[in-house]
């Protein structure tokens, strides 16, 4: 396919999506989300200078980047946005698709003038540092490739509407749920397994795999109370697995055991199990789930096992998102902007991750634009840091098409009844 042909599908493609994603907002809140995205994805930055650079419109720079500053404040785009995108992706969810529930961070230490910057803590060091925190929903398949980005929102809690860190995640979790009807797995790390948030999944009747802590006590099969930690040390692991994963090019074997308890929370009724995983680390992962029902059986046992390992293949999206588009160096003052902002990013990111391989016919653009993103040694075990450059390479050489009404539908009543006959 040549270069320009590639282009112009690629254009339209991303045309496409923002006309699918914004059809609730207005025509200039379109046209200003199709160059964001546009700007986003051909410089994979979030700088509104690099974001208006890559536009090459023939007016000043600057004038550029105070027209994307200004559409940038609209309330409107972060409700509208994030509601359609959800929609967008939860069309892809399968019964049994995984949905990772993650809590991050943006940090922010220096930016001592931004709009309610909060003490945050970082997940990978756990140093405690200023920033804003993402909520962050994203699906895949426990045997599948396709990572899918749901929902991703900023938030601080020095904000004015800031309630809790727990109504933030279960607002995420009912804004995906009222779009899945039922379908998909939560899987949740540490921290999951708290009152305010194990209840209300509960009371949801959503289905979970959730690391504990080991903190949280139980009703054992005696009706005895224990902590999750004893129970687990005291679990049978009857069963043998062994799982390699490769990361930064090196494999690393992994010889576990597990067993399964069956336990109820304290003052519920449900049955739920505790799985209990030896062998990655010092510690037993203790996963609590209300998925097995019956079933306790070798394979069924390993599936549970399988969703939250999942997780290890969602939590490169997050990486992706981050570093992709270089999130951190997110500059903007204002909070409705900041949030507005990284929506577009989670668009950005669906977009490449997701919506180009929507169509078979698509495949052929999705791998030439892996080819064009020029790695020398090789594309990398996430694909997507490769599609994500390639889709930059591609996009630096254009600018965006002028934006144009689409066709109007016909209406029904102005139709003649012989329309569509042959006379």
């Amino acid at each position: 396919m040549q270069d320009s042909k590639l282009r112009s599908r690629l254009k339209a493609q991303l045309t496409k999506f923002t006309l699918e994603l914004g059809q609730a907002l207005s025509r200039p809140q379109q046209k200003f989300v199709g160059q964001m995205l546009f700007g986003i994805q051909a410089s994979q930055d979030v700088k509104l200078s690099n974001i208006a650079r890559s536009l090459q419109e023939e007016i000043a720079l600057i004038k550029t980047e105070d027209r994307l500053w200004r559409n940038l404040k609209a309330r409107q785009l972060e409700a509208e946005l994030t509601t359609r995108l959800v929609k967008m992706a939860c069309a892809r969810i399968q019964s049994n698709t995984v949905l990772c529930l993650d809590l991050s961070d943006v940090r922010k230490e220096y930016a001592k003038k931004m709009e309610y910057l909060a003490v945050v803590r970082d997940g990978s060091t756990g140093e405690m540092h200023l920033g804003y925190w993402l909520c962050d929903v994203t699906a895949a398949e426990v045997n599948g490739s396709e990572i899918v980005p749901l929902y991703q929102k900023l938030y601080s809690a020095e904000a004015q509407d800031f309630d809790s860190e727990n109504a933030e995640v279960l607002a995420g979790v009912d804004l995906v749920r009222e779009h899945t009807q039922g379908r998909g797995i939560w899987a949740v790390d540490r921290g999951g397994d708290r009152k305010k948030l194990l209840e209300p999944l509960l009371d949801r009747a959503e289905r979970f795999v959730i690391r504990s802590t080991g903190k949280r006590f139980v009703v054992n099969r005696r009706n005895l109370k224990s902590s999750v930690a004893e129970l687990g040390a005291k679990c049978r692991l009857r069963h043998r697995a062994r799982v390699i994963k490769i990361q930064d090019g090196q494999e690393k074997t992994y010889e576990l055991r597990y067993g399964i308890e069956p336990i109820r929370l304290v003052s519920r009724q449900e049955q739920l199990h505790l799985v209990v995983v030896a062998g990655f680390g010092e510690e037993p992962l203790l996963l609590l789930t209300n998925v097995l029902g019956r079933a306790r059986d070798s394979q069924s046992l390993w599936w549970i096992v399988q969703i939250y390992l999942t997780r290890w293949k969602i939590e490169e999206t997050f990486r992706f998102v981050k570093q992709s588009y270089n999130l951190e160096d997110i500059r903007v003052m204002k909070y409705q902007r900041l949030k507005n902002l990284v929506v577009l990013v989670t668009a950005a990111a669906y977009f490449a991750a997701t919506f180009l391989g929507q169509k078979m016919k698509l495949r052929i653009l999705c791998e030439k634009l892996l080819i064009i993103s020029q790695r020398f040694f090789g594309i990398p075990p996430f694909r997507f840091y490769a599609l994500a450059d390639g889709i930059k390479n591609v996009l630096t050489r254009t600018c965006p098409d002028p934006w144009a009404q689409p066709p109007p539908s016909r209406q029904l009543e102005l139709m003649f009844g012989w329309e569509g006959q042959k006379i």
